[in-house]
């Protein structure tokens, strides 16, 4: 799994987590169908907003179909998202796998620098660009146009000099991430929504790239691999500026268009596009909140800190999640608060196995079990603490960046801009909107 926009299950309100994990998997199940078993590797999360924006638009095209059990599902079956969004996503998604493995062999990281894995891998892409080729022209989607985009990149790269425009280098990203939004609006017949999508496409892909920049900036430092940043000159603080305008212009764009229902396209957009670029450049050693005009209040999360200036966060290493909640200083900080039941939300469910005082340890073959189990049920990732499936003792969880608190609303209106009224929220029951 790849991709920036990563929301942690328990963060999301239970009809919005349903949602999210049936286009995922309906994109799994698309890309199954589309492309055969191998493809579904390139199952990722920035791919699905394609499918969440073509059921968002129109309940034609919000259907879903019946799964069989999934070893990722816990073992469970599902409803997932089914119909033309999930096979564009499924066509965009495995075009991003392609471009990913070319890159990686024109770096020659790893194991691509030897020359067999090289010539696998590089078939293997050239199979999958060929086919999303195939899925986007059956769907009305210039297939040819998705394929450019790799050559274009390249060229945009082997051209790029030190006092070039970094942006000059993110366009050819931008540009096909925006046609493939604005499709979205073909498929759901609402074409008025072509060109706020597009645009919305277009600033999500600078945020994308800009952002794949400053996480591999150090370690492509250290071996000499082509980075945009360095390879432009552009400082960090000046990608940080697009990125913190980008957001801002697909919260804009997003106003524009015309939806039947758009709770998750803005959590994806808004909220968690917000958190990739505050998560990557809190990792990347650079801290702080861009400059967000009308974004100085986060409805349900209490008064943050205003943009304008970079502010360092103590306790979890630049992540803001001490500002008005209370006593949560920051998830697995010294000073937070946990349920002994255990889950990043004092609120979630997620309770089997159970935490036990004193610890109760397991044999080998039942602690593989419940290991297993607990990682088909992200426990690892979301449940905070979660017992060690052998020693039974608390353990932090893996997922320092997630936001949600047990006290506050979930996310129906996290990404909102009420503007006093509430009336984005009427009729959401997981908060009173005061």
């Amino acid at each position: 799994m790849f991709g920036i926009l990563r929301p942690c299950r328990h963060s999301l309100s239970e009809d919005l987590a349903r949602e999210w994990m049936s286009h995922m998997c309906g994109l799994c199940l698309a890309l199954r169908d589309d492309h055969g078993q191998a493809s579904r590797v390139a199952t990722n999360y920035d791919g699905l907003v394609v499918s969440v924006l073509t059921a968002a638009q129109s309940r034609d095209q919000a259907g879903t179909r019946a799964a069989g059990r999934c070893l990722l599902r816990g073992m469970r079956g599902a409803h997932v998202a089914d119909g033309s969004g999930a096979h564009l996503a499924a066509a965009v998604s495995l075009m991003l796998a392609s471009a990913k493995i070319s890159d990686h062999i024109e770096d020659g990281d790893g194991a691509y620098a030897r020359p067999g894995v090289r010539a696998v891998a590089g078939r293997v892409a050239a199979r999958w660009q060929n086919g999303a080729q195939r899925t986007g022209s059956g769907l009305g989607f210039e297939g040819r146009a998705l394929a450019s985009v790799v050559d274009r990149q390249r060229e945009a790269e082997l051209s790029a000099r030190e006092g070039t425009d970094v942006l000059t280098v993110t366009r050819p990203t931008e540009e096909a991430t925006g046609e493939a939004f604005a499709h979205t609006a073909a498929l759901a017949g609402i074409p008025r929504n072509a060109a706020p999508l597009q645009e919305a496409g277009r600033l999500f892909g600078r945020v994308a790239h800009l952002l794949d920049a400053v996480e591999d900036r150090a370690e492509d430092l250290a071996s000499g691999a082509w980075n945009p940043l360095t390879a432009t000159g552009t400082p960090v603080s000046r990608a940080r500026d697009l990125c913190d305008d980008a957001v801002l212009g697909v919260d804009l764009a997003l106003r524009e268009a015309v939806f039947t229902d758009d709770r998750l396209v803005r959590v994806l957009l808004v909220q968690e596009l917000h958190r990739a670029v505050e998560r990557t450049f809190a990792h990347g050693g650079h801290p702080g909140h861009g400059h967000h005009p009308g974004h100085d209040h986060y409805p349900g999360h209490g008064d943050r800190p205003r943009h304008g200036g970079h502010v360092d966060y103590p306790g979890d290493g630049g992540h803001p999640h001490d500002a008005g909640h209370g006593d949560h200083s920051g998830h697995g900080g010294k000073g937070a608060k946990r349920s002994r039941k255990g889950g990043c939300c004092g609120a979630c469910s997620c309770g089997t196995p159970e935490l036990q005082e004193p610890p109760r340890s397991r044999g080998l073959l039942t602690g593989c079990a419940a290991a297993l189990f607990m990682c088909c049920t992200c426990q690892y990732c979301c449940r905070d603490p979660h017992p060690g499936p052998w020693s039974g003792e608390p353990q932090d969880s893996w997922c320092d960046a997630c936001t949600c608190v047990a006290d506050t609303c979930s996310t129906c209106c996290d990404a909102c801009s009420c503007c006093g009224n509430c009336s984005c929220c009427e009729n959401c029951d997981c908060c009173s909107c005061d």
